[in-house]
């Protein structure tokens, strides 16, 4: 049991990503903070922003699988099949569901217009722009050659 921890904790594959993802929401909680002069826990785990985390793991996998496995292997495709997924989820079916939520907090809030009574915000930054998502892949890909 202690080997098959170690070998996990070990695994640049596993590690690499998570301390990406960790640096990049660290990075908007930090921005987030300075820009606002307000601590907002959720920036740590919420989507959304600049750079884009997901694409930001995914790239850095898929480059790490290719230069350490080669480009020609089976898992080098699924992770570049997956990632192309997930980027592409990123900015688009998830962008468009952040700016259907803010349309619906928009109605919600109109006095009048609605009657409803809801307790809480639809979360509206979901998604990322394809800027946000091509900065995050470009991250990833450089800590991928790094590695």
């Amino acid at each position: 049991m202690e080997n098959n921890f170690m070998a996990f904790i070990q695994n640049k594959y596993v590690y690499v990503p998570f301390l990406l993802w960790f640096g990049i929401q660290l990075f908007k909680l930090i921005y987030d903070l300075v820009t606002t002069k307000k601590f907002n826990f959720k920036r740590i785990l919420g989507a959304g922003g600049m750079p884009s985390s997901h694409s930001a793991v995914v790239t850095s996998l898929c480059t790490m699988i290719g230069k350490n496995e080669g480009v020609g292997t089976p898992i080098f495709a699924l992770s570049l099949a997956f990632a192309f997924v997930v980027m592409y989820d990123a900015c688009g079916v998830r962008r468009a569901a952040g700016k259907q939520a803010a349309l619906l907090n928009k109605l919600i809030e109109t006095p009048g217009l609605t009657g409803m009574q809801v307790s809480e915000k639809l979360v509206e930054v979901l998604g990322h722009t394809p800027t946000q998502v091509f900065v995050g892949a470009l991250i990833g890909i450089i800590a991928g050659l790094i590695i």
